[in-house]
């Protein structure tokens, strides 16, 4: 019987105790362990499997943890996790109180640097590079390994170009496998695929002309070719660049060939890679997919209607409109803040911008959106996807603070739909023409309307901006809602005795105010509750409380929402209960309120 390597692996200094010959038979190993994790718990896949053999041989060469290993991003960390003392346990990945699906300092001594956002590990891996040198270390190695999808980005540029005139001692990794989440776009890349073709002559090289030690480009699925290239670079002063080709879900067929699907495929057949499909039948749709399909449906009855996303087309659902309208839909890669700003130089042409970015990546672009769209006044239509509480991947996602660091600009409406009809009724209103930039937040996942495409789809009603509505009447508190987790609020209102009690109000704008509603209920209520899926600091409720207190209003007011903490992962049921906006919590809550 062959004897297992990997469960006697418990860091990398039992990984050293192997001979180079050993280390194959690792791999496999732990590529089948991620396989068998993965197919039943869920989580990313095939970034992880693209770079098992560098994971190895970059914990096998360097001396870690006191060498200092940055990931970029974190989707690739799951073999660095199991082969640092996390093997027992990572099948609790991404599972509330269990270990996150990025690496995160406070977890490991082995992560460097907390990373969910891409396209910083460059600059942190100098920042800590140029730390030791400071400290008389001149000795510690300092590794960032960063794909080709990331380091397309501006942040990463800005590293490389601070590093080149430094003589930190730091080497960065190019895990170059054509593709992020979606595939890689853009001049880079071009640039890239000549290098791996041949047909770039060496005197052109990019990367040697910013002062780094360039070598490659090599196969990272090559030990040891990997492994000796690692030893010569790790005797090298300065700045060094290793550039690697890889395959994004090497191992698995399937993943090999349909990698935007096996990024992270949800469960799957371990032996044979298939995806355990889920029936969709009578289901209410993606948020995102009523994004996608209504601004294609609307952009093909205007020309001026233009969307833009920063390399998540399939995330998004932009991709309906790429596919069919190619000219008027951009992937302009990882790169929020010139997304924004691209954004912006195209409304001032009077073009209809919907520049569709994840809650959690606009917060890298926020200056941009202060200063290139609001400052002036551009109405610019930013599609917030995945606001609220995401769910699994944790902290770094979680789009909660985007009404906190909204509401603060002048000129900004923003908007939260209540459900799919909204959302298409609000996408389909700003492109009627508005005088502002607006920002449209909406969750991850599906919304309550199974129906919405057959009954609704294509029957556009213009919003009137500024209005909040009634969604049931009551005689004692008033529930004041923004957004989707209105839907909980309507459960549990449902299931409270003496419900007459509670009035529910829905207010998709938190800004502008209902001002005359906000009067009515004022004036007519003792009690009043906020909820919002965004954080009680600077959200919703406190805007509702600014409101009461310059109007001089002395009623009851009670803010539900996210505590001033950051969110780890779990479920998003679970996550509202600990934030205590899931239904069980409001119907006790409401049961009280009407005793």
């Amino acid at each position: 019987m062959k004897s297992n390597l990997l469960s006697n692996i418990n860091n990398p200094a039992d990984l050293r105790l192997l001979s180079e010959a050993q280390l194959p038979e690792v791999a496999q190993e732990l590529r089948q362990f991620i396989i068998d994790v993965v197919s039943v718990k869920e989580g990313h896949l095939g970034s992880s499997l693209g770079v098992i053999e560098l994971t190895i041989a970059l914990h096998y060469v360097f001396n870690t943890p006191e060498d200092l290993l940055v990931w970029d991003v974190g989707h690739q960390a799951y073999g660095h996790k199991i082969l640092t003392e996390r093997r027992g346990n990572f099948h609790t990945n991404r599972q509330i109180d269990g270990i996150s699906g990025f690496p995160k300092r406070s977890e490991s001594i082995y992560d460097t640097f907390g990373v969910g956002h891409s396209s910083t590990s460059i600059s942190a891996a100098l920042g800590m590079a140029i730390a030791s040198q400071l400290k008389g270390d001149f000795d510690k190695q300092h590794i960032a390994v960063i794909g080709d999808a990331s380091i397309a980005s501006g942040m990463a540029f800005e590293g490389l170009n601070h590093a080149g005139v430094t003589d930190a001692n730091i080497l960065v990794i190019l895990n170059d496998n054509a593709i992020g989440i979606d595939p890689s776009v853009g001049a880079l890349k071009k640039y890239l695929t000549a290098v791996k073709n041949g047909k770039n002559p060496k005197q052109n090289n990019m990367i040697k002309s910013l002062n780094f030690d360039y070598s490659g480009p090599i196969d990272g699925h090559d030990l040891p070719t990997l492994i000796k290239e690692l030893k010569r670079l790790k005797n090298i002063k300065g700045p060094k660049f290793l550039h690697i080709v890889t395959t994004k879900g090497k191992g698995l067929q399937q993943a090999e060939e349909n990698q935007v699907k096996y990024h992270a495929p949800g469960k799957f057949d371990a032996s044979t890679g298939e995806i355990h499909l889920k029936s969709e039948e009578n289901l209410p749709p993606k948020y995102q997919d009523v994004f996608g399909l209504t601004i294609l449906d609307l952009a093909r009855k205007n020309n001026k209607i233009i969307g833009i996303t920063p390399a998540m087309p399939s995330g998004s659902s932009l991709k309906f409109m790429m596919d069919e309208i190619p000219e008027r839909a951009f992937d302009v890669g990882i790169a929020e803040q010139h997304a924004v700003t691209l954004a912006a130089g195209m409304a001032t042409q009077e073009m209809i911008v919907y520049c569709n970015i994840y809650s959690t990546f606009l917060q890298r672009a926020y200056d941009q959106v202060i200063h290139d769209v609001a400052l002036q006044n551009l109405p610019v239509i930013f599609c917030l996807d995945r606001a609220g509480l995401v769910g699994e991947d944790g902290a770094t996602h979680h789009g909660v603070f985007d009404i906190a660091y909204l509401r603060a600009i002048p000129n900004m409406i923003i908007y939260a739909p209540i459900n799919e009809i909204a959302l298409q009724n609000i996408l389909y209103t700003a492109q009627l023409g508005l005088n502002h930039p607006i920002a449209i937040r909406y969750p991850r996942g599906r919304g309550v309307l199974p129906n919405w495409e057959v009954e609704n789809f294509g029957h556009y009603e213009e919003i009137k901006i500024g209005e909040a509505h009634l969604l049931k009447e009551g005689t004692k508190t008033a529930v004041l809602s923004t957004g989707t987790i209105a839907n909980n609020v309507t459960l549990a209102i449902n299931k409270t005795k003496n419900s007459e009690a509670i009035a529910h109000y829905d207010f998709p704008f938190i800004k502008p105010l209902d001002i005359n509603l906000l009067n009515y209920i004022f004036s007519n209520f003792d009690s009043i509750i906020t909820i919002e899926d965004g954080t009680i600091n600077g959200g919703f409720g406190s805007a509702i409380l600014e409101y009461a207190a310059s109007n001089d209003y002395k009623n009851k007011v009670r803010i539900l929402g996210v505590p001033d903490v950051f969110i780890e992962h779990g479920t998003v049921s679970q996550l509202q209960q600990l934030c205590k906006i899931d239904v069980k919590s409001l119907i006790n809550l409401f049961s009280n309120e009407t005793k």
